[in-house]
């Protein structure tokens, strides 16, 4: 199965980040690929934090929901749409959601974003805990692919990353982290972090990135790839909007985790 991690460089624009996002989208399609993955934040990056309360949408209608809906069934794909902000009971914060289309076009699983990122380094300082309300459950789906196997994709996003309790809880195949990682963080511990997960649980990991300088100033790391369950990388884009594609297979994930059992030998 062919898999696909989107990388952008997010504009103020919905409008002109929708239309990025389906072209990218077109591409890992006509590459072959059945699941494709935006990148966190992929519909806005904005001048301010705040900026995402004014294109929140009530979960289940409004146009960035439509768009990935559409998009799924036009193009045959499983789509993952990175994150976007949903309505909460509190006006002035939103979840940070990642949902999941099918080739129909229907939303088949949401996980809210868990771990809130903060950082402050006296130069840079970012606290998403001012505008979102984390999100609690750990969340997982099946895809069925055209190679005969199912297989169990487990979501997480960005600062996700760093607790890798997470992803023993998912126990999936194929880890995904669309992420918007500071150039800062990202330079110094993204692929430490993804490999270390991909290994850890003898699984692939998709990561969809931001991979530029963002109108708000703001530079994002970039280097979306996608790692196979020996932490091997299997396919990257450093910079910039593109694809990354890679093929998976059930037959390379059973051959690591009988070669070395180490899921069969955890204790706590």
């Amino acid at each position: 199965m062919k898999i696909a991690a989107i990388q952008m460089v997010s504009e103020t624009s919905v409008e002109r980040n929708l239309v990025q996002a389906g072209l990218l989208l077109a591409q890992a399609a006509a590459q072959g690929a059945e699941l494709a993955v935006l990148p966190e934040y992929f519909c806005l990056m904005g001048l301010q934090d705040s900026d995402k309360l004014k294109i929140q949408e009530p979960f289940g209608s409004g146009p960035i929901q439509a768009f990935l809906s559409q998009s799924a069934k036009k193009l045959g794909l499983w789509i993952v749409g990175g994150t976007l902000p949903l309505t909460t009971t509190q006006a002035a914060r939103v979840r940070n959601s990642s949902l999941v289309f099918d080739p129909s076009g229907q939303c088949v699983a949401r996980y809210d974003k868990i771990h809130l990122f903060r950082f402050d380094n006296g130069q840079e300082s970012y606290d998403e805990s001012c505008v979102l309300e984390r999100g609690a459950q750990p969340v997982t789906f099946d895809l069925p692919s055209i190679d005969g196997n199912s297989y169990r994709i487990g979501l997480s996003v960005c600062y996700d990353l760093r607790f890798p309790e997470l992803y023993r809880q998912l126990k999936a195949d194929i880890l995904l982290v669309p992420s918007a990682f500071t150039f800062t963080t990202g330079q110094a511990h993204w692929e430490i972090l993804l490999r270390a997960r991909a290994i850890e649980n003898l699984a692939f990991v998709l990561a969809s990135a931001q991979g530029g300088v963002h109108e708000n100033k703001r530079g994002t790391w970039g280097h979306s790839m996608i790692i196979g369950p020996w932490g091997e990388i299997m396919a990257e884009h450093a910079q910039g909007n593109g694809v990354a594609v890679a093929e998976v297979s059930k037959q390379t994930l059973q051959a690591a985790r009988k070669r070395l059992p180490a899921l069969d030998h955890v204790v706590l």
